[in-house]
């Protein structure tokens, strides 16, 4: 009875080394995938708020003698950009036609357990301006 347990001895140990590195690996995918999503719900908030500052600039004059709604491209870039200056964030690209803005924001995430390195999540958002009679 004792060689049966002696040729198995330090079988424990490596499965235990296996599983450890498995639930290692399972912990990092859910941190660090739930830190990816964060970030991806973090970059569609911002970009969206800064489409709707850049979709402010309306051109009042244009609007006022033809009745057609369109932005001031310059005025609208430039609220885009206060906007994301103001909480630390730049726009990859921002696209003014029309009476709608798009803007595109990037946001790294560094991983926590995954050794895969920096992770860069990309939400683009549309505001339009629009008229309401009261």
């Amino acid at each position: 009875m004792n060689r049966v347990f002696a040729q198995e001895r330090g079988a424990v140990s490596t499965f235990l080394a296996v599983i450890a590195l498995a639930l290692l690996m399972a912990a990092g995918l859910a941190i660090d995938g739930g830190r990816k999503v964060n970030a991806l719900r973090e970059a569609s908030h911002i970009a969206d708020n800064a489409a709707r500052a850049g979709a402010q600039a309306v051109d009042l004059d244009t609007l006022r003698t033809t009745g057609e709604l369109r932005l001031l491209p310059d005025q609208a870039a430039d609220r885009i950009d206060q906007y994301l200056t103001s909480l630390g964030y730049t726009a990859t690209q921002v696209v003014v036609n029309g009476a709608g803005a798009t803007v595109t924001v990037d946001i790294t995430v560094d991983p926590v357990l995954l050794p895969t390195g920096p992770m860069t999540v990309s939400a683009t958002e549309t505001a339009t301006a629009i008229t309401q009679e009261p």
